[in-house]
């Protein structure tokens, strides 16, 4: 977040492109910025409604309670996408953190939800609060309920001042966070399991930033062995000879916070060809322009569509809308999408699936 937008926080619901079949997933309700509040007091400050820096806190307190409030009415819920059951939650300013157990995966850690706990592979992508803030208490509830050391990936910039803010907290409880930290650099790859590996790719946020990809790992038999008889093939196996290429699929790719920009960043093509992408769509309207997004660091849904060739995945889930914007605010900008791109594009409020918009 962009330090001008410290006390508005954008209030972010997941999407889920869901083919037929309704979507069920965790959310919180649209809501209005609350009402600015009368503040008096002598020396100059808080004169007149909403004016002053006392205001200005009170709103920030306002805003955080009616957060509180509505996170601890929401019940855990999940969307099914594409085979695989994704859980998030992604309020910009407060949290986001999104999950993918069957990869065993969890990306950003904001205030570290219970159900990303076991997830054992950890995924940061920048290094704004609301993305990183929990990441000592993740590790240490690991610690606490004897789970192995989870494995954090974090851009290479930042993996000192990690390392630096670990020790810190260590320091200060006098205790161990067992934890193996991995500075992931675009181009690398890291195997997470036999048959799945992850990649970085670049995002275009306020700050440096970075976009993963995770790929399950297929062998497919050579062209030139395709005319073989089982027994053939097999002599050839025995003999030593490698009669399957591996390929790479792009299943899930999770930008965090980003611009317009990665997707015409070439570089970025298994990313928009994944199975499932999941993105922000932080503007939905005219009363805030591209401009405005690209200058803090967000996308602007006019941009998705302008740009909505470029999209190969089955499903988009789409975070991070403004609180500015009401349920139907969102179902009228979703509307406006063009057919190709809604039919990847539907979405659900507290687990109940809307009509259909297109």
């Amino acid at each position: 977040m962009a330090a001008s937008s410290l006390f508005s926080t954008f209030s972010l619901r997941l999407l889920s492109g869901t083919s037929a079949r309704a979507s069920r997933f965790q959310t919180l309700a649209a809501r209005k910025p609350p009402a600015a509040s009368t503040v008096s007091g002598g020396g100059g400050r808080g004169k007149g409604k909403g004016g002053g820096l006392l205001s200005v806190l009170d709103r920030a307190l306002a805003d955080e309670e009616e957060y509180r409030r509505a996170r601890a009415q929401v019940q855990r819920k999940g969307v099914e996408v594409e085979g695989y059951a994704i859980e998030g939650i992604s309020v910009g300013g407060h949290e986001t953190c999104v999950t993918v157990p069957a990869l065993n995966v969890a990306f950003d850690i904001g205030r570290g939800p219970q159900f990303a706990v076991s997830q054992d592979y950890l995924f940061i992508t920048h290094a704004h609060l609301d993305h990183i803030g929990d990441l000592p208490m993740y590790i240490a509830t690991r610690g606490l309920y004897n789970l192995k050391p989870p494995t954090v990936f974090v851009p290479p910039c930042i993996r000192d001042d990690v390392e630096e803010l670990l020790q810190v907290h260590c320091k200060m409880s006098q205790i161990e966070l067992s934890v193996e930290l991995v500075a992931l650099d675009l181009g690398e790859t890291y195997e997470i399991r036999n048959d799945l590996v992850a990649r970085p790719f670049q995002t275009y946020h306020a700050i440096p930033s970075q976009g993963y990809v995770i790929y399950s790992i297929r062998r497919k038999l050579k062209k030139q062995y395709a005319h073989l008889k089982g027994s053939q093939i097999m002599k050839l196996k025995q003999s030593g000879t490698e009669i399957t290429d591996t390929i790479l699929y792009p299943e899930v790719a999770f930008t965090g916070d980003t611009k317009s920009d990665f997707i015409l960043d070439p570089r970025n093509a298994d990313a928009l060809r994944a199975r499932v992408l999941v993105t922000e769509a932080t503007f939905l309207d005219d009363h805030i322009d591209v401009e405005h997004a690209r200058e803090h660091g967000h996308m602007h849904l006019s941009e998705i569509m302008e740009h909505s060739q470029w999209f190969r995945n089955e499903t988009i889930v789409l975070t991070h809308f403004s609180n500015r914007y009401s349920l139907e605010d969102i179902r009228q900008a979703v509307s406006r999408l063009q057919p190709k791109l809604h039919s990847k594009v539907g979405h659900s409020i507290d687990g109940e699936a809307l009509p259909d918009i297109r």
